[in-house]
Formats: structure tokens, sequence, C-alpha cells
């Protein structure tokens, strides 16, 4: 998989791409990421990409010339990609989509900045809107490592033990079962015995029957599913 990103704060990315899984998954050649930097496909001498909004209004709104340019030039090199635009208003990020975006093979994600990206964008490059929840941050760049973090895991060999995708939460529209390790005894909080007897068949029945209490308490609207 190929993931190109569209950013006025490229060195945002840096700690998260180059530690935990996101590093060992470049390692492993299982996905190239690239951070352009908005600024550098603009025509302003001064690098500007942000302006007024026509019709008044309180903040600036990214140009379209410098985002426009940057995925001509990336699309010349690889044409094949799903551009993906990091929004408040668009559809919640849930592990479905996750699935669906890491069988692709190229991906551009465009983090908007500011009072938002001129509508333009929004209609002529855009495929996909996401939103990671309802709230507004100062900008799409945490969205997008939210965004890389859920897809990348997904692809098959980037995790060590590739059985453990199907035991995470909203697998099944259940949330995860407890875990537990060593010390078997900590401060006077016992491991369930069950989990001690090596019997996997009713192991296994014990995490799925706690899997859907939990998910009865926690998030009942899964269930419904």
């Amino acid at each position: 998989m190929r993931i190109d990103i569209l950013t006025i704060f490229p060195k945002m990315f840096d700690p998260v791409l180059n530690e935990s899984i996101i590093k060992r998954a470049q390692a492993k050649g299982k996905v190239k990421i690239y951070v352009h930097d908005s600024r550098d496909y603009t025509l302003d001498k001064h690098r500007k990409v942000d302006d007024r909004p026509f019709g008044g209004g309180s903040g600036m709104v990214m140009r379209p010339e410098p985002i426009f340019n940057c995925v001509e030039a990336i699309r010349r090199k690889a044409k094949k990609a799903k551009i993906i635009l990091l929004t408040p208003q668009g559809k919640t990020l849930n592990q479905n989509t996750a699935k669906k975006l890491s069988r692709l093979s190229h991906l551009i994600l465009i983090c908007g900045h500011y009072e938002g990206i001129d509508e333009r964008v929004r209609i002529k490059l855009a495929d996909k809107e996401i939103s990671i929840g309802d709230y507004v941050l100062t900008g799409g760049e945490l969205p997008a490592m939210v965004l890389i973090d859920a897809i990348v895991r997904l692809i098959p060999g980037v995790l060590g033990d590739k059985n453990s995708l199907n035991f995470e939460s909203f697998e099944g529209n259940l949330l995860e079962y407890p875990h537990y390790t060593r010390p078997a005894n900590f401060r006077k909080m016992d491991v369930p015995e069950i989990l001690l007897s090596g019997d996997h068949n009713k192991i296994e029945a014990w995490r799925r029957m706690q899997a859907l209490k939990r998910t009865k308490a926690r998030r009942p609207d899964l269930l419904k599913q």
C-alpha cells in the first residue's frame, strides 16, 4: 500500500510514522508513506496556502491551488488513488471502514486547517470524507494519523500474530473481552480460574460471554447492529 499525506505541518507526522507498528510496517515494505508540504505546491512567492473567505466571515480558508497541484503531481507517478478528505463533516470512522480502506493500493489523505478548505477541493477531488468523531480539532493532521494507524495494522503481514485481529474490539460488533497476565494474584486480586485451567474450549466460551456482557453494558448500540 502507498499513502500520501497533504499537510501544512509535515513535522507533526514524524513521531507517529517512525515508531511502533507503523515504523515496522514500512521497514517490512508493507506500506510506503509520503508526507507532502502543501506550501511546496503554491505559486505564491510567500508560500501562502490560505486566504480570506469570499462573502466575509471569520477565519481563513485553505486555497485550492496548492492542494490540486500536489494531488496532480502525485497522480503523475501513481494514477490509481482514493482521495480522502479529513473533515468533521465526513462519515465517522469505524472498523469496517478501516478494513475496506486497508485493501486498497493507494490512498491520498488531505488534511484541512484554519476555518476549512475551499469547497472545490471537496467537489472535484475528494472520493470520501472521514471524521474521527463529533468534535472539532485544529486541523486534519491528528485524524490522518488515527486513520493511518487503524488501516496499517490491518494490512496482512503487519502484525506478528495474524489471529489477534479476530479478537479485537468491534470485530463482530463486540467489544473485546478482559485480558489478564502474570502474576496470577496481584494485590489480592485473582485472575479468573478458568483462564488458568488450560481448557481452551471453555476459555473461548468464557471470553465470548465476557465480550457480550461488556458490549451490552457499555455499547448496547453495537448489539443492535
